[in-house]
Order: structure tokens, then C-alpha cells, then sequence
């Protein structure tokens, strides 16, 4: 880990999209290696954090790049094109970065981590499993808690420093209660189990993290709340992550377009032709969807509503279908090479799927979102 910032005192000077190529184009060589083998880049975080990619949207007034919301967006898509596992395990650090900003904007104190961040810490979600209930079990001890879970995925785990995330205690005085937390990596009682072997993002490290009977002191109790109640913190979480989130699988898209069109360049077939402009629109109506989430974000000035949860989550929904078919068009415009593993487009083919499984899938979105519409709790 980092321990002395990265010299991004002059800001206004950084052209942060230029850094974050020379990253990309610095790790695509092993991109496929990565791939093949399933191993996260650990060298690729250690380069996020020099760079100063890491802290780029801790404000600046806190040591921070002061990148906005959308510029995050745009680093994090100018990654996907060069190494998609990588920029999607970066998402999850950024998304909670975000939301922290989210909070300092509305008057709440997020100093102590983003002084983390600075550091060089990489944090780690683990919302996806987590969502309303959680899960695991704790257990009240002098001073904190004892917490026993397993947490997955959680991208990125094996470069991690601090684990953002939730364990249900069945037994609060007032009922079922979920206590959100950080723990440290180097917490007794951690340890990854190397669970993530998938279709795509084979080397975002999105394994398994248990923890063993780990102490978590109140200190790092950030929230305590009901275990069956729709909570506001997951509004903030959602209008924070997912523009980002998809942005990334945006650059992944990018970076399928690019190559298809350099491949059938020349060709004047008739479904060739065809197939590009099909491919085309998909990726227009993907780039204008997520550009709409980062429109509404405000820079993570949002109101924390139900209604605005919900249209990103609408958006989140139509972009991820817009870039799966964008994907899948690259490969039908190019022919049968695109359907072979000596061709990037079928690994890329593989990482887009990703974006269906972040919050919230297709039929847990639409659920939502209905009784969001008819005035009723998002769950029930």
C-alpha cells in the first residue's frame, strides 16, 4: 500500500483522461494472460494508486483529485477500453468514494476516508450480496461486535485494504438490525477464498471474503438499522454507483466498436454495412443512457429519494441491454473471427454480460421500480 500521496497538488493542470490511457495502455499486454489464467492485476492497482486514479474524486480541499461525478465516469470508461476486468474491480472502489462525496456535499463528515483514500487505500464492496437483509451473523461484545460472514463477490478483494460492508445481527434489542461497517483487510479473522470462476471479468478477483469471528469495534459502525426496511443509505448508494459502474462497461463497449470497425473497414457488403449502423445506434443509446445517469447525479448533489433510485435503476436496465447488443453486433459485423478466442471481441463479448448482474437485475429492477411508480416502499 501507498503511504505517501501521489504529488496531485496542481489539478487544474492534469488531464486525467490522458493518465488513465497510459494505465490502460500499460496493462493491455496482459490483458489477455489475465483472462486466460482468471489472476486479478495487482500491479494494476498499484499503478491506480501512483497515478493518482485512486483518490482522483476525493475532493481536493482533502488532499483529492476534485474530479466531478462524470469525470470519474470518464476515467473509468477510458480503462474499460484497455482492460476490462480491471476498470469494473476500480468501479467498486470508486463507487464508495462516491458516495462519501455524496455525503460531504450534503453537510456529513467523510473526512476519515477519504484521509484513507490519500493513503493509498483501495476499499472494497460488498452491496451486491448484501442489498436490504445482508447476511452473516453478529454478535454483541463489550466494546463492538463479533462478526461471522462470507461476502461475494467482492471485486477487487485481493488488492483491498478496507472491506465496506454489512452484517445482519438477528438478536438487537429492537429486532433484526444490519450494522454497516469497514474492516480492515488486516483484521484477524479475514481471509479470501478463491471462489470467482466465471463466463467474463475473469480477473476482477471478485472472490469470496470471509470473516472468521471478527471483532468490529462501534467505532466502525457507520449505521445500524432495520433488517426488513427499505433503507435511504441504499438510495444514495445506488444514484452514486451506477453511472460509474456503467461507464465502465461503456469503455468495455468502446473498445468493441473500435476494434469491429477497424476489422471490417473496407468491406462495402450490404449486411456488413448493415450490422455497422445497427451497431452503431445500440452503442449511441448506451452512451446517451449512462450520459443521462451523470446528468442526473448532479454531481452528487441528488436528492436522496426513492423516484431517483429508481429512474437510475430504469436507465441502469436499458444501458445494460444497449451494450450487451452493442457487444454482440461488434462480433456479428466481423464475421466468424469475432467469434474465436484469438479475437478480443469474444473476451469482450464474455465482460459485457457483467453489467446484467450489478443492482439491480432486469426482474428485481422492474419490481422495484413498479412500486416506487404506485407509491409503495421499493420492497415488500
Amino acid at each position: 500500500m501507498t503511504t505517501t500521496a501521489p504529488d496531485i497538488t496542481d489539478i487544474t493542470t492534469i488531464d486525467w483522461i490522458a493518465r488513465a490511457r497510459r494505465v490502460g495502455e500499460a496493462l493491455r499486454p496482459e490483458v489477455a494472460a489475465g483472462d486466460r489464467s482468471g489472476d486479478i492485476s495487482l500491479a494494476a492497482f498499484d499503478l491506480l494508486r501512483e497515478s493518482g486514479l485512486s483518490a482522483a474524486l476525493v475532493p481536493a480541499d482533502f488532499g483529492g483529485g476534485g474530479v466531478t461525478h462524470r469525470e470519474m465516469g470518464a476515467i473509468l470508461r477510458e480503462l474499460g477500453r484497455h482492460d476490462p476486468s480491471t476498470a469494473v474491480a476500480f468501479a467498486m472502489h470508486t463507487h464508495l468514494v462516491a458516495a462519501q462525496v455524496w455525503r460531504h456535499n450534503h453537510g456529513i463528515d467523510a473526512a476519515p476516508l477519504f484521509a484513507k483514500v490519500v493513503a493509498g487505500a483501495i476499499l472494497v464492496s460488498t452491496g451486491a450480496s448484501d442489498w436490504v437483509g445482508s447476511n452473516g451473523h453478529a454478535e454483541r461484545v463489550e466494546g463492538g461486535y463479533r462478526v461471522h460472514a462470507r461476502k461475494a463477490p467482492a471485486s477487487g478483494c485481493e488488492a483491498g485494504t478496507v472491506l465496506v460492508t454489512s452484517v445482519r445481527w438477528d438478536d438487537a434489542p429492537d429486532g433484526p438490525q444490519v450494522l454497516h461497517c469497514a474492516i480492515p483487510f488486516a483484521a484477524d479473522g479475514v481471509r479470501i477464498e478463491k471462489t470467482w470462476d466465471t463466463m467474463g471479468l475473469r480477473a476482477s478477483g471478485s472472490h469470496t471474503v470471509v470473516l472468521d469471528d471478527v471483532f468490529v469495534p462501534d467505532a466502525a459502525v457507520s449505521l445500524a438499522r432495520p433488517a426488513t426496511v427499505w433503507p435511504p443509505l441504499l438510495n444514495v448508494v445506488l444514484g452514486a454507483a451506477m453511472p460509474l459502474v456503467m461507464a465502465a462497461y461503456l469503455g468495455i463497449a468502446d473498445g468493441a466498436v473500435g476494434l469491429a470497425t477497424a476489422l471490417a473497414a473496407g468491406r462495402t457488403d450490404a449486411p456488413t454495412v448493415q450490422l455497422a449502423g445497427e451497431m452503431a445506434t445500440a452503442h449511441t443509446t448506451a452512451n446517451d443512457l449512462v450520459d443521462a445517469m451523470f446528468n442526473g447525479s448532479q454531481n452528487l448533489h441528488f436528492a436522496n429519494t426513492d423516484q431517483y433510485a429508481s429512474r437510475t435503476l430504469s436507465r441502469k436496465t436499458a444501458a445494460a441491454d444497449a451494450l450487451v447488443h452493442t457487444v454482440r453486433l461488434a462480433i456479428e459485423t466481423v464475421g466468424g473471427l469475432g467469434y474465436s478466442r484469438t479475437c478480443e471481441l469474444e473476451m469482450r463479448y464474455r465482460d459485457v454480460h457483467g453489467c446484467l448482474f450489478h443492482p439491480l437485475p432486469r426482474a428485481k429492477q422492474t419490481h422495484f421500480t413498479g412500486r416506487v411508480l404506485l407509491g409503495q416502499s421499493p420492497i415488500g
